[in-house]
This record gives structure tokens, C-alpha cells and sequence, in this order.
């Protein structure tokens, strides 16, 4: 059983930072990608940024200069560092990676999502 738990979530002010953290357990033989989305009511999910298992990074127009993603590969986990929150940060965040297990196929899963509340 492999799963996703994300933590880190909360209500910041405009101008206020994050770090929401993403931990992958379970019988996993390898990750690949992980990434970090969110959804915002009445909007469609989108991504947020993406880190390869090499550390290739590439981020949404709308966080670029003020999120960071990154992971440790030896804990399994993603991180993602948000600055200069703005209200329209405001969604659930949900961790992504692509694993492995140690028993079955290759497999896209998800976390139960966390929420970020930018308003003052």
C-alpha cells in the first residue's frame, strides 16, 4: 500500500510564506516525477510545479520567482516553499508522484489535499 500524506497547509496573510511538505510511504521500489497542484472552487486543477527524480524543476507562470519545489529523495518527500502569498494562491494543494511499487505497476498517486487560505 502505497500513500501520499501531506501536511503544512493554513491561513497566511497576503505577503506571508509556507512550506508545505508531502511524505510518500508505504512499498514503493522507486519514485519519478512528484509535483505539487492545486484547486481553487470553481476552477480546475492545475499544476503548480514539478520536480523530476533528477531535480528538474519547472513551475506555473503565475508562482515563478516566488515558489520553490523541492524534494529528498532518501525521506521520499516534496516540499514547496511558497512566498509572497496573494489571494489568488488560495486553493488546495495536492501532492502527485509517480511510483513505482514494490509489488504491481508503475502508478499515479495522489494526497487527501491541504488547504492554503491567503487573506487578511
Amino acid at each position: 500500500q502505497v500513500q501520499l500524506v501531506e501536511s503544512g497547509g493554513g491561513l497566511v496573510q497576503p505577503g506571508g510564506s509556507l512550506r508545505l511538505s508531502c511524505a510518500a510511504s508505504g512499498s514503493i521500489f522507486s519514485i519519478n516525477d512528484m509535483g505539487w497542484y492545486r484547486q481553487a472552487p470553481g476552477k480546475q486543477r492545475e499544476l503548480v510545479a514539478g520536480i523530476t527524480n533528477r531535480g528538474s524543476t519547472n513551475y506555473a507562470d503565475s508562482v515563478k520567482g516566488r515558489f520553490t519545489i523541492s524534494r529528498d529523495n532518501a525521506e521520499n518527500t516534496v516540499y514547496l516553499q511558497m512566498n509572497s502569498l496573494k489571494p489568488e494562491d488560495t486553493a488546495v494543494y495536492y501532492c502527485n508522484a509517480e511510483i513505482t511499487p514494490i509489488w504491481g505497476s508503475k502508478g499515479d498517486y495522489w494526497g487527501q489535499g491541504t488547504q492554503v487560505t491567503v487573506s487578511s
